[in-house]
């Protein structure tokens, strides 16, 4: 967490709009733990949250600018290095997004993915049904 290379990571994400920069999985998490615990051990330690915070918000807006470009044609999505927290922030929204195309794309797609999903085995028609006797 040094500045210069905090620095490197900041310039590279702004350089590559489609690409995010290999970082640990849980850097926001690691980073806030540091900040609360080891504040003293950090050099520059206003900077170097601040950088971090840069970071964080120049890869959302990554993540919403590639959410914007999602079309009735997409079928799977892959984001390379995002982090945990990026990945947990975006998880809810891009299943129902995909689950919203594909119900309005194919009703079958939805339909063998309810049957699938469910574990009990499916009932077969048995004919006519019979009212029941009173005991």
């Amino acid at each position: 967490m040094t500045v210069e290379r905090l620095t490197q990571v900041l310039d590279a994400e702004r350089e590559s709009p489609r690409e995010f920069q290999p970082l640990p999985f849980h850097y926001i998490e690691i980073s806030k733990l540091l900040f609360d615990h080891a504040r003293d051990d950090i050099t520059d330690a206003y900077l170097v949250r601040s950088l971090i915070e840069d970071i964080r918000d120049v890869r959302f807006h990554k993540v919403e600018t590639g959410l914007e470009t999602i079309s009735g044609r997409t079928h799977a999505v892959k984001l390379k290095n995002l982090s945990a927290m990026e990945v947990n922030i975006v998880r809810p929204f891009m299943v129902r997004t995909l689950q919203a195309f594909y119900k309005h794309d194919s009703p079958q797609m939805i339909q063998q993915a309810d049957n699938t999903g469910s574990r009990s085995t499916p009932v077969t028609d048995r004919g006519p049904r019979r009212d029941l006797r009173r005991r």
